[in-house]
């Protein structure tokens, strides 16, 4: 989606609406070798709730910002914040109009980032790598072996 028809397609949207961005430390695999990529991407308020009360995420940084500071004319701008070798996540118009929606919601959840400020206190982990081109391949040997009685009555 471009964003010129982001303000037609969520007509329910204002510029000055309230919307969190997060820096995300994801992983890319090519050729077997795994590489670190820095993906900005749009945190619903369910999940920065969960992320403020401390559990482990790949997000370094989160920092609230208007939908006007995020869309300028005909591209979405990478806010000063995050480093420039960033970039935006897949899908990200739908879903900053999907976070945003989300904070229109429940405006209480506002509270936690306040408007123009960075919040970098979170609990960053990367245990957990988040791989962005995974592609999961189901074998026979995954297939779970049941007893021979299991679909039989007794």
């Amino acid at each position: 989606m471009k964003t010129a028809t982001l303000w037609t397609e969520a007509s329910d949207l204002a510029k000055e609406d309230y919307c969190v961005l997060g820096l995300a430390t994801c992983f890319v695999r090519e050729e077997g070798e795994i590489q670190e990529v820095k993906i900005i991407e749009p945190i619903p308020s369910a999940a920065l709730e969960a992320i403020i009360q401390g559990i482990p995420t790949s997000y370094q940084l989160a920092c609230a910002k208007t939908l006007n500071e995020i869309v300028a004319e005909d591209t979405f701008q990478i806010p000063a914040e995050f480093p420039k070798e960033a970039q935006f996540c897949v899908n990200f118009a739908e879903r900053l109009i999907a976070a945003t929606r989300t904070y229109k919601s429940r405006p209480q959840a506002q509270q936690h980032i306040p408007l123009g400020t960075i919040k970098q206190d979170l609990n960053f982990s990367l245990d957990r790598k988040r791989v962005l081109n995974a592609v999961n391949v189901v074998r026979a040997e995954d297939n779970v072996k049941q007893h021979k009685y299991t679909h039989q009555v007794l």
